[in-house]
């Protein structure tokens, strides 16, 4: 496996990472733990040593199962986690809170559920409006003085928040959505991202499972799948933005690749310091996630795609009115 360098920082990663968030949560019922545990040991075995999950993922639940499984090779690998929600007493989420003490206590339970003495990357989940970014980012900057955490990162930041916490504390890297389905942080976000020298962690680099190739108008979701309740996922949205998959499936027919691996790929290409993170609940799909990395996009292919793309047009937004309030930048 490849790797790569997040920003300008020190931070050298797999090319392409694991996100860990649907072995627990979001896409259906919670996998099986040994399962899973096995799955993220393979992936190591495989050359990934970059891996995602978040207090928010289960809640709580994620984190743990992480911790297990990379808790005994844990000088192999890096491990990404987030801070940022409150939650009720029944363990739902019940909106924003990056007070620096709570971000305190945050990263002390994280800790204790990844069974490790650092976190490698620590990342505001979504921006609190009720909290300047400056004292989010000092009192990430005091946890990395105190060797609780080493790196700090952003998620679905707008370029000013970008621009006011990394004066404060050098930002390692953004993680936002971003692929050949969402490229809205092309227009500024990138940009900002290579003058302050920031890696990118596009997450639903797949678009959440639909350029794979494996999701038309006639498939269901469970009740306990978020993409249920998300208007770009609705059974008239999938059948006009089958358009996009049918593009990627024509590029890896060429190429003797699979429409999600020309995806990663076309990600791949766009700048040396984006690391990807498909998750994944099957070695199978593991294994062709990770094959993605030796897909090689000529300026032709990528030219091809990015004409026909220009053509296509997206329909359905990504999140659901409720959760598209805590991303507006």
């Amino acid at each position: 496996m490849q790797r790569r360098k997040l920003g300008r920082s020190n931070l050298e990663v797999s090319a392409i990472g694991l996100g860990c968030m649907g072995m627990s949560f979001g896409y259906g019922p919670p996998q099986d733990e040994q399962e899973m545990i096995s799955l993220i040991r393979s992936a190591v075995d495989l050359g990934v040593t970059f891996f995602d999950t978040a207090e928010a993922y289960g809640p709580f639940a994620n984190e743990k199962l992480v911790g297990k499984a990379l808790s005994p090779i844990r000088e192999r690998v890096v491990i990404a986690t987030k801070f940022g929600f409150r939650f009720d007493a029944g363990g739902k989420q019940a909106g924003l809170n990056s007070r620096p003490e709570h971000i305190r206590e945050v990263a002390e339970a994280s800790l204790k559920r990844l069974d490790i003495d650092a976190i490698d990357l620590f990342y505001q989940h979504r921006v609190d409006p009720d909290v300047p970014i400056e004292d989010v980012a000092g009192t990430v900057k005091d946890l990395i003085q105190e060797g609780k955490v080493r790196h700090f990162g952003l998620s679905e930041a707008g370029v000013g928040v970008i621009r006011r916490a990394h004066a404060v504390q050098p930002v390692t890297a953004l993680q936002s959505e971003y692929s050949l389905w969402w490229r809205e942080p092309e227009e500024e976000i990138l940009p900002v991202l290579e003058e302050l020298g920031i890696g990118f962690v596009p997450f639903s680099p797949l678009g959440r499972g639909f350029l794979t190739g494996k999701i038309d108008e006639n498939t269901s979701f469970d009740s306990s799948d978020f993409r249920s309740s998300v208007p770009r996922f609705t059974p008239e949205n999938r059948k006009a933005n089958q358009d996009l998959v049918d593009l990627l499936s024509r590029i890896a027919a060429k190429k003797q690749a699979t429409p999600a691996q020309i995806a990663l790929a076309w990600l791949l290409a766009q700048k040396p310091w984006i690391v990807p993170i498909p998750g994944t609940t099957k070695l199978h799909r593991l294994e062709e996630n990770l094959g993605a990395a030796a897909v090689e996009l000529t300026p032709a292919d990528l030219r091809e795609i990015e004409n026909a793309a220009a053509q296509i047009a997206v329909h359905g937004a990504r999140y659901s009115e409720a959760s598209q309030r805590m991303v507006n930048r």
